[in-house]
């Protein structure tokens, strides 16, 4: 085919009726003509072109109506391996966004008679796209006895392994039982990857000879490196994650023993995929840990282990000794990462360390106060980390003017050390006491001290309360300090005028000024005017962080004047306007928790919270809100059990399920019920799948013991006894 039969009609096809990823595709004929003649700006072409019709995997009508251009340009012999790949990235999708679900995968399939010949092509990279983009059509008429036939000559063993996983899409049985017979030794290294991933049928066990020949191909990262499946690219750890996947005691015995004998494996490089999988097993699994700890153990000088052994805490208490040792190396960077992993797996070892590196351990500084610190646990307290902690709060003081006197502002680095620092002592409380002359000192350049500042108050006599409170009040313009001022004295003046400020500089400040009138409640009827005129606000277009202001702002009306009358109707319009706005689920979840506060006044809102029952991300909330304003009498709560369960298992709100089911209480549960939370506490699978992942576990193990609070205490044993068995 020559190529302006290619590309016959591109300019003429209704381009504009139709969209991709930035709007109507009118800058599709441009690109798929650059592409196709291979000038200087092809490359350039063909990124556009993935990034309007297969937008980070997203397909849309568009991309439809360019399939059979780019099914043309290769048969023209234009860029072949490029628009074959591309070809197959449409079918693959299954991200589709204002278009028939099928219909990408549909247009792709309907250019095979164009493609299958290329599966004979000369060129072996051709050949290898090709049987890859014709396994992602699914088509079983037309692909699979081309593929079939191809894999019967093909030579090529990199070819032939991406022939082989097309098969495996086509008919996963049928290549199955064609792979068992490649695992062996004689086998070249990508067909035998291919082989391992075809004949993991989840009807069929995980034998020996699975297990030996991915042994035997490790390292496999370069061998992966050669095939286009995305599964392939990272083979021990996918291997591992679709075997615990089938959730059966045999298949997790038969992944854990994969990583034991890899982590213990001589080669860096065999350790290092190890190390990678295993992190993912322990996110998946809640025996992984400690089954695998005693080999990752001997591996934390390794970056990635400490890290992990990090995320697993104190049940990896084993690896303390060694990593205190690493704490000690010359080396900061690597002192670092594992003091950082001490902090979290032994914390009280760590501190007096840390005292001693304070300012040259950052991560481990955030791993005790920043981010990846348990919320639920403080950093235990050391006499010789508040002395450090103190001096270098005090160095900074005097650092401050010049180190502002070009921007006015710190460095984001060095606002983040302070902002560790300050919070250690704010978790510390009056322990930390005698830091009060260097929180007053930074407060003009930091406000967050100022809640280090009452949260030590309780430990000062009374002329350093006074001295406390000298030090807020200079800087009470600030609606932070002036808080801190109201809870360190009961001064309402500065927190009315810094709160009133904030109401009128826009949707942030208007939140956050609510936010801190409700807490004063009837104390604060003065300033109701003004919240009543920030609700009154022009607003240009009514988007989430619009309507998550006006909740706030009736929120604290609520909570100043208790007027159900002003209150209830801007609380329903949160409720109608969010169903038309994206990311609003989240404002709504929240309006249904907070409105618990509104009790029966709140009842006319009982039909919005019923209503969001049926979605998983938004009942618990309702739930929660439900129980607070609505009639007892008129309430299902068997139906109300449901909704969190449901929520539950299905991980769309899982904290807020757990929350929703301790307040309904065991009793609200029927029998069937009862049952499935028991067997979601119980199994090994983690509850918790997304998220930070150096939080995961420990989010993981909180949430199930939350669960099983709700269930009676026979089945909460029962589900114990079986966590422990796994």
């Amino acid at each position: 085919m020559e190529l302006p039969t290619a590309l016959a009609g591109l300019d003429t096809h209704p381009w504009a009726t139709v969209n991709h990823a930035y709007g109507p595709a009118e800058d599709l004929p441009g690109l798929l003509r650059a592409f196709a003649e291979g000038g200087e700006d092809a490359e350039e072409a063909l990124e556009e072109l993935y990034s309007s019709i297969v937008h980070q995997g997203t397909v849309y009508a568009a991309s439809a109506d360019a399939a059979p251009y780019l099914a043309r340009i290769a048969a023209s012999g234009r860029q072949i391996a490029d628009a074959l790949r591309l070809l197959g990235c449409l079918a693959k999708s299954e991200d589709e966004h204002d278009v028939e679900p099928g219909a990408v995968r549909a247009a792709v399939t309907a250019q095979l008679p164009l493609l299958i010949p290329l599966l004979a092509d000369e060129d072996a990279a051709v050949r290898q796209a090709a049987g890859w983009m014709i396994g992602h059509t699914r088509d079983t008429r037309n692909a699979l006895p081309a593929v079939r036939a191809r894999l019967a000559t093909e030579t090529e063993p990199v070819v032939r392994a991406e022939l082989l996983t097309a098969h495996s899409r086509l008919d996963h049985a049928g290549a199955g039982a064609e792979a068992r017979a490649l695992l062996g030794p004689d086998t070249p290294p990508p067909l035998r990857l291919a082989a391992l991933f075809a004949a993991l049928n989840p009807d069929q066990p995980w034998l020996a000879a699975h297990h030996d020949a991915l042994l035997s191909l490790l390292p496999a990262r370069k061998t992966a490196a050669a095939c286009y499946a995305d599964e392939h690219r990272d083979p021990l750890r996918a291997i591992v994650e679709i075997l615990l996947g089938r959730d059966t005691d045999a298949d997790r015995e038969s992944a854990l023993a994969l990583l034991d004998v890899a982590l213990r494996d001589e080669r860096p490089d065999v350790r290092a995929e190890a190390l990678w999988a295993a992190d993912r097993a322990c996110m998946l699994s809640r025996s992984a840990p400690q089954r695998l700890i005693p080999a990752i153990a001997p591996l934390a000088a390794d970056w990635t282990a400490a890290r992990l052994l990090g995320k697993i805490g104190s049940a990896a208490a084993e690896a303390a000794p060694l990593l205190v040792e690493l704490s000690a190396q010359p080396d900061d960077e690597a002192a670092d990462q594992a003091l950082a992993a001490l902090v979290l797996v032994a914390p009280q070892t760590a501190a007096p360390l840390l005292a001693r590196a304070l300012g040259r351990r950052p991560h481990a500084m955030q791993c005790a106060t920043g981010s990846h610190a348990p919320a639920d646990v403080p950093f235990p307290f050391d006499a010789e980390l508040l002395a450090a902690v103190r001096a270098r709060l005090a160095a900074k003081a005097l650092e401050q003017p010049e180190g502002r006197k070009d921007c006015g502002c710190p460095t984001t680095a060095d606002h983040n050390d302070t902002a560790g620092l300050v919070h250690l002592i704010r978790l510390w409380g009056p322990q930390a006491a005698s830091a009060l002359p260097e929180l007053c000192a930074i407060l003009p350049g930091f406000h967050y001290a100022a809640t280090a500042i009452t949260s030590v108050a309780a430990g000062l006599g009374p002329e350093q309360r006074e001295q406390a409170a000298t030090a807020l009040r200079a800087g009470a313009d600030k609606l932070f300090v002036a808080q801190a001022l109201h809870e360190l004295t009961g001064e309402t003046g500065p927190l009315f005028a810094a709160a009133e400020a904030a109401l009128a500089t826009g949707v942030r400040g208007c939140v956050e000024g609510a936010n801190a009138l409700a807490d004063l409640g009837p104390a604060a009827a003065r300033i109701a005017p003004a919240l009543r005129a920030a609700l009154g606000r022009t607003i240009d277009r009514d988007t989430t962080a619009e309507i998550d202001t006006d909740l706030a702002l009736a929120l604290a009306l609520w909570r100043i004047t208790g007027e159900a009358s002003e209150v209830v109707p801007v609380l329903a319009s949160v409720f109608d306007r969010s169903e038309g706005q994206r990311w609003s689920h989240w404002t709504t979840a929240r309006a249904a928790r907070e409105i618990a506060v509104l009790g029966p006044a709140g009842r006319p809102l009982t039909g919005r919270l019923h209503a969001l029952l049926d979605d998983p991300a938004q009942a618990p909330s309702a739930v929660l809100g439900l129980l607070a304003i609505a009639d007892p009498a008129n309430l299902d709560h068997t139906r109300l059990a449901e909704a969190a369960l449901h929520s539950a298992e299905t991980r769309a709100d899982l904290k807020g399920a757990c929350d929703a089911l301790r307040v309904l209480g065991s009793a609200a549960l029927t029998p069937e019920q009862h049952g499935r939370l028991a067997a979601l506490t119980g199994r090994d699978r983690r509850l918790v799948l997304y998220g930070s992942d150096h939080a995961m576990i420990r989010e993981d193990e909180q949430l199930r013991a939350a669960l099983t609070s709700a269930l009676p205490a026979a089945a909460a044993a029962a589900a114990r006894d079986t966590a422990g068995a796994c």
